[in-house]
């Protein structure tokens, strides 16, 4: 039987959307909160993070020991994550195990959010500050992005930073956590072997008395970026890295998969222009870009890294690609890019865990589902002209460069 996709809405605004496959093994649920880094207020930031461990910490039937023990019990693939824009909380397993799962991940969705367990984690966030921190790519993404946004919230920082995290109150937490973790801001995507009619009963059951509170999203286009550059240097790094940011397509822009396809050209893992100039020739040792989608805007990202003697000749060769892209572009890169990407949708579409994020992720951003035939037409749809058109309506010459280096002895 096909795979076919099922929504239905509750009372108090939580969207239920499914995939539901009658030949898949496993079943996979994920809660998806339209709420991150974005949605703070600066005095809070990281507060959507640190709130993703809470979630962990307990409940008032559960406590931390049980929610481990418990989706262990039930052999589930589990985990969160916290983006700018969404927080997601999920497990996989197998289909009879489903509304346990599911039972457990809205129990969770509701915390204890105890004071003790408050202050505890608090020391394990600012560790994790402090352990990204050593990470050279981390450090220059995070002054990039805040001085490509500026002023504008996708320029916060998801763990936040030591004062904000340290300045955060318990209470605090609390007046977030009412406010974006509604009914209205939440999707429960499925995907997998389920009945439908009795995930949504089941989930009524379990989350029918979520409050409503029509919590908003500044989603106005960002300023235009100041073609800011600039240079970090630090002693305990000795490889020189370099990023590049331009603005690009939003997740609701049709354009959205040109903007990707003209990423992939230009440094997709393999057989892109930057890796066949930069890490085929030996000269760099990362060279990558990517398209990133976000809420009425998007980013396109370039990275190089290498040996900080040649880190003037990485940036040249890169930007000669750059300037290159769009007149290099022939019929054979559009069809093998089709069929590289076709593959990889394909094999993410294969599993009921990817499935799950996939129409989750479309929900939250677009409220609306597209199959995975649908996606891949798409795809397969764009053609050259579309490319140039991207590449002349988002420009690589509008761009933030950040560059990181060994500081001198």
């Amino acid at each position: 039987m096909p795979v076919a996709f099922h929504h239905h809405r509750l009372a108090n605004g939580l969207h239920i959307v499914a995939e539901v496959d009658p030949d898949a093994h496993t079943a996979a649920a994920g809660f998806f909160v339209r709420t991150g880094a974005r949605d703070e207020a600066p005095p809070v930031m990281g507060v959507s993070h640190f709130l993703e461990h809470m979630m962990f910490k307990g409940t008032d039937r559960r406590s931390a020991e049980d929610v481990n023990r418990q989706f262990d019990e039930l052999g589930a693939k589990y985990n969160a994550y916290t983006t700018s824009e969404i927080t997601c909380f999920y497990a996989q397993v197998l289909p009879e195990r489903l509304d346990t799962a599911t039972e457990i991940l809205a129990d969770i969705l509701r915390p204890a959010l105890r004071d003790d367990d408050f202050n505890t984690e608090k020391g394990v966030i600012l560790e994790e500050i402090a352990m990204y921190k050593d990470q050279p790519f981390w450090n220059l993404y995070e002054r990039a992005m805040g001085e490509h946004y500026a002023a504008h919230p996708l320029a916060h920082k998801v763990l936040g930073t030591n004062e904000t995290v340290t300045a955060l109150t318990s209470a605090q937490m609390r007046e977030y956590f009412t406010a974006r973790y509604s009914g209205d801001n939440t999707t429960i995507a499925l995907a997998g072997r389920l009945d439908f009619d009795h995930a949504v009963r089941h989930i009524e059951s379990l989350c029918h008395a979520w409050q409503t509170t029509k919590p908003d999203r500044d989603t106005a286009q960002p300023k235009k970026p100041r073609g800011v550059s600039f240079t970090l240097e630090d002693e305990k790094v000795t490889r020189a890295y370099w990023l590049m940011i331009s603005p690009a397509p939003s997740a609701q822009d049709p354009r959205r998969y040109a903007a990707m396809m003209l990423a992939q050209v230009l440094g997709g893992t393999d057989n892109s222009r930057l890796h066949w100039a930069l890490i085929e020739t030996g000269i760099a040792e990362e060279a990558q870009a990517a398209y990133d989608p976000r809420d009425g805007c998007g980013d396109t990202f370039i990275f190089a890294s290498g040996d900080p003697d040649r880190i003037d000749e990485i940036i040249a060769v890169a930007d000669r690609e750059l300037d290159n892209l769009v007149a290099s572009l022939t019929p054979e890169d559009l069809q093998r890019l089709r069929n590289r990407l076709a593959t990889g949708v394909t094999l993410a579409g294969e599993r009921p865990g990817g499935r799950m994020q996939r129409i989750g992720r479309m929900w939250i951003y677009n409220r609306e589902h597209r199959t995975l035939e649908q996606e891949l037409d798409a795809i397969n749809a764009v053609t050259l002209d579309d490319l140039r058109a991207v590449n002349k309506a988002f420009p690589f010459s509008v761009r933030t460069v950040g560059l990181l280096k060994p500081k001198p002895a």
